[in-house]
């Protein structure tokens, strides 16, 4: 061990004694010190202690589902970029279907040592789901953040957007351009976003429409969170004379818009289409999506924040912090269509207006 001791004092160029008090995990050691010790470790070959290897590597784990879903990048990119700033090497670790599981990102994430990890959208998010995999992860001392999704069973700061409150802007929005039969077009109703957009939307039209619980609950379609969903959940919202469709992700407001022309309507003049999330490139479809813009910039970086004080010893509260989203008015709006009947009574084929 002397010898030892010896060649990594000389490779780091301090002392034996520091290299001991790094090696023990002893104070007064600057941070500086401490990683020149360490990368000399690292050069010359030896194992690190299995103590220090969570604590120093600098490796942050990023866990999010498939990335088709331009919202999941954008969030990458930022929790990425802000870990890079505080010297953390952010690892991302996609789920794909028929891929490698939540568990099993997690484990491998684990066995590389990472500081600690956060979750876009996990397993957190399905109240179906057992919490049980976090408490064991806890119990082998990786600080973790969850993102989108809140579990009162999970020991973990949680950042989300207020889900209720974006449905009250789009409702709101709708309502002030005479719409009458707005529909919500969106995921499985056992996640937790899921079930906060239905509560916000179906408690915005009673209060805002004056329709009954059953009336309103009529309004809400499942389906996956795809084009392909969107369109099947939108197609059937119009055919129950729904003039306007508001969608839990761009991704289901762009099958939406294909619902409506798929039956000769025009966007926005037979059917007005809201999205969530105002994923990059979003702007740029035809027309220019109106949607809910989720504060990504904002939460990716209090994830990072509420995960580094968990990392320095300091948690943050367990609890929520929740992010206001913003309605941003493009194209895919326009004031209700006139005349008499529904929709889907209406053969549309009218140009796409792009304009507010």
């Amino acid at each position: 061990m002397t010898a030892r001791l010896a060649d990594i004092a000389a490779q780091a160029g301090v002392s034996e004694a520091t290299v001991s008090r790094v090696l023990n995990g002893k104070p007064g050691v600057s941070p500086a010190t401490r990683e020149s010790v360490l990368a000399a470790l690292d050069l010359l070959g030896y194992e690190r202690p299995m103590r220090l290897r969570r604590l120093s590597a600098g490796l942050v784990g990023l866990i999010t589902p498939e990335l088709e879903n331009p919202i999941f990048p954008a969030f990458a990119q930022v929790i990425g970029q802000a870990l890079t700033r505080q010297g953390y090497t952010p690892v991302l670790a996609t789920q794909t279907p028929g891929g490698s599981t939540e568990d099993e990102l997690t484990e491998m994430l684990v066995d590389r040592g990472v500081a600690g990890i956060i979750f876009v959208s996990g397993l957190h998010a399905d109240t179906t789901a057992d919490t049980q995999r976090y408490e064991q992860l806890r119990g082998k001392g990786v600080p973790f953040v969850m993102v989108n999704g809140f579990s009162p069973k999970v020991r973990a700061p949680f950042v989300s957007p207020d889900d209720r409150g974006a449905m009250r802007l789009a409702v709101t929005h709708l309502v002030s351009l005479g719409h009458e039969r707005i529909g919500l077009a969106l995921g499985p109703a056992r996640f937790v976003p899921v079930q906060r957009k239905t509560e916000g939307f179906t408690t915005s039209l009673q209060e805002q429409l004056g329709l009954s619980p059953d009336e309103a609950e009529s309004m809400v379609q499942h389906s996956l969170y795809t084009l392909e969903g969107g369109q099947a959940a939108a197609g059937t919202l119009i055919d129950r004379g729904c003039t306007a469709v508001v969608c839990a992700s761009d991704m289901m407001a762009l099958g939406a818009i294909r619902a409506a022309r798929q039956r000769g309507l025009a966007v926005p003049g037979d059917v007005s289409v809201i999205g969530f999330d105002d994923s990059p490139l979003i702007a740029f479809t035809d027309p220019p999506l109106t949607t809910i813009r989720q504060p990504v910039t904002a939460m990716g970086q209090a994830a990072v924040r509420a995960l580094l004080e968990e990392i320095g010893g300091t948690p943050a509260p367990h609890s929520e912090f929740v992010f206001l989203p913003e309605l941003v008015v493009r194209g895919s709006t326009a004031s209700a269509p006139q005349g008499p009947g529904s929709v889907s009574g209406r053969t549309g084929g009218g140009q796409d207006r792009t304009g507010g």
